[in-house]
């Protein structure tokens, strides 16, 4: 291989390594980071009361978050990042040494947390075709847990 075309490769890769890179730096908290990130997009911006939820969503003893796009008024306009498939939630987790970590951003209606079997599961309303569904059907009912950074589906109704 000629000395350019590596070179090229190490430049490629490190461009592309970058934002994997970057969503996984610690945040010291996704209030103020996501609060932060709409004063810049927009204007004038309002946050709803359910905008952010502090809960524990793995079962490891510390509080982490889930943010509500659809609570976000940004220059007139509610849930600015809202679609037909509903609004983006991102999920953040806390870690012991401090700091906060994004493991998942999710397209839905909304969401409910609540005990099954002994254990907290999220079950998360979303658009039909995340069950085989047309739209114009039942919106779709996903049961997921959270295990360490994962989100592991239970059930699909």
């Amino acid at each position: 291989m000629s000395f350019l075309f590596r070179l090229l490769l190490v430049v490629a890769t490190g461009i592309f390594a970058m934002p994997a890179f970057a969503q996984q730096e610690l945040l010291t908290d996704p209030e103020i980071y996501e609060k932060n990130h709409y004063a810049k997009r927009c204007d004038v911006v309002q946050f709803g009361g359910r905008f952010l939820d502090r809960i524990d969503i793995n079962n490891d003893g510390l509080k982490d978050a889930v943010t509500n796009s659809s609570e976000i008024v940004c220059d007139g306009v509610r849930g600015p990042d809202c679609s037909v498939e509903g609004c983006p939630f991102n999920f953040y987790l806390q870690v012991k040494e401090g700091g906060y970590f994004m493991i998942a951003t999710a397209q839905m209606y909304s969401y409910d947390f609540i005990k099954r079997f002994g254990n907290m599961v999220f079950v998360l309303k979303m658009h039909p075709r995340y069950c085989e569904r047309e739209e114009g059907q039942e919106p779709c009912a996903m049961t997921v847990r959270v295990r360490g950074t994962k989100f592991l589906t239970i059930s699909k109704k």
